[in-house]
């Protein structure tokens, strides 16, 4: 993978902690895309990965036409959003407003209990809960509910 310089480093020559932040934004975006860094057998307006993805790294329609084909589509959508997003903050132009490498590690962390937990259910038809006065009742809730909303009453046991 060829690492790019963060500005920075490219305006004075010296090496700062957000410098590092600043590769790590660089190696997400190789690691979201399959595509190195520098690659001039690219059209000339994308040699430079960061300078032609960083639009896309902010709208999730878009996000979706860079993403490495060899993942298949095997992935949470809602890591590959987060992943962007955390892509996009470690490349600031200005390194004042890239995040510290603890942010970084934090957001990773975040990406992977995504990652981790099971992936509910597509279609819902009915959602039983039981009620603050004990009764139970179903409820239709779309699949486009919010996860939050979906686990709002509690789970009537099996069996």
């Amino acid at each position: 993978m060829a690492m790019l310089a963060a500005p920075e480093n490219m305006a004075t020559g010296h090496m700062y902690v957000k410098s590092d932040v600043y590769g790590s934004g660089v190696m997400l975006v190789e690691m979201l895309t399959g595509l190195r860094a520098l690659d001039i057998n690219r059209p000339s307006a994308q040699h430079n990965l960061v300078d032609w993805i960083k639009p896309y790294l902010s709208d999730k329609r878009k996000l979706k036409n860079i993403m490495d084909a060899r993942l298949e589509g095997k992935y949470p959508s809602r890591g590959e959003v987060l992943i962007a997003q955390l892509a996009l903050t470690c490349l600031a132009t200005e390194q004042k407003n890239r995040p510290g490498t603890k942010q970084v590690v934090e957001m990773l962390e975040r990406v992977e209990a995504v990652n981790e937990k099971p992936r509910p259910p597509r279609v819902h038809s009915s959602h039983h809960t039981i009620s603050r006065n004990g009764q139970n009742s179903a409820t239709y809730r779309s699949p486009h509910h919010t996860r939050q909303d979906r686990n709002r009453g509690s789970q009537l046991p099996s069996g």
